[in-house]
């Protein structure tokens, strides 16, 4: 079954929850170790990237740390064509659509597209869209964060997304935001979409998760929370608190 066959499967049942592995934040051997908790506890798919990568060889080796331990697929988020990795079984082939930069709108990904093709990694489109503050990805995606009053500029973001015919859209307050994508934005946003939204950036307790699944966030993303000590029992929470969600 295709990637993306499964997470739309599986969004059926109850919103979802992707777990976001950093590779230059823990050695391969430890990213395999949160990937197996991560699984036991429920999430759905690993994601494999981050904002300044620069290495294949990392990305690589990751990868196949994290499938030697955990059964669940493998999606790279990659910041560019050196995130790729043969070894994944999808990749987020994404623009992030209020860049400044036309490199990550369009360039990047066309510089990726063949040799996605040739290592046989399943793309699934998506429309990346930063919120304020941004942090990290940001400044390296060179973006105009959308402010958190302008919901109006979300909406028009995201629709556009889907007529592009973009298979989901993610509204982004960057990794370790200490604000968090506002539930209006997503609320508006999940009013006018059709297409699966999600939703990452500073979630890091199940109440916080649990306002955004109920705002209309059908998958939410959590990053930095697998990055602490003894994340295994606030994971689990987080989880079965998504899980427990009726979406609007």
């Amino acid at each position: 079954m295709k990637v993306l066959d499964y997470l739309m499967d599986e969004l059926e049942k109850y919103p979802l929850h992707l777990s976001l592995i950093d590779p230059e934040k823990q050695s391969p051997e430890e990213a395999g170790e949160i990937a197996e908790i991560a699984e036991k506890v429920g999430s759905t798919a690993i994601m494999v990237g981050g904002s300044t990568i620069s290495e294949t060889r990392l990305v690589d080796e990751t990868v196949k740390e994290i499938k030697s331990c955990s059964s669940l697929p493998v999606i790279l988020f990659p910041c560019g064509v050196r995130s790729l990795s043969k070894y994944a079984d999808a990749v987020f082939f994404m623009s992030l659509l209020n860049s400044r930069n036309p490199r990550f709108i369009v360039r990047e990904q066309a510089e990726g597209a063949l040799l996605i093709r040739d290592l046989g990694i399943e793309p699934i489109s998506m429309g990346y869209i930063v919120i304020e503050p941004g942090m990290r990805v940001g400044e390296v995606g060179e973006a105009d964060p959308i402010r958190r009053n302008d919901l109006s500029s979300a909406v028009k973001y995201a629709l556009a997304a889907q007529y592009f015919g973009m298979k989901f859209v993610y509204l982004e307050a960057g990794s370790g935001a200490k604000e968090t994508v506002p539930n209006e934005m997503i609320v508006q946003v999940r009013k006018n979409i059709e297409i699966p939204l999600i939703v990452g950036g500073g979630i890091r307790d199940p109440s916080t998760a649990r306002e955004k699944v109920m705002a209309g966030a059908d998958m939410i993303v959590t990053g930095t929370a697998l990055e602490e000590l003894f994340f295994e029992r606030r994971l689990s929470s987080i989880v079965k608190t998504i899980r427990s969600c009726k979406r609007v």
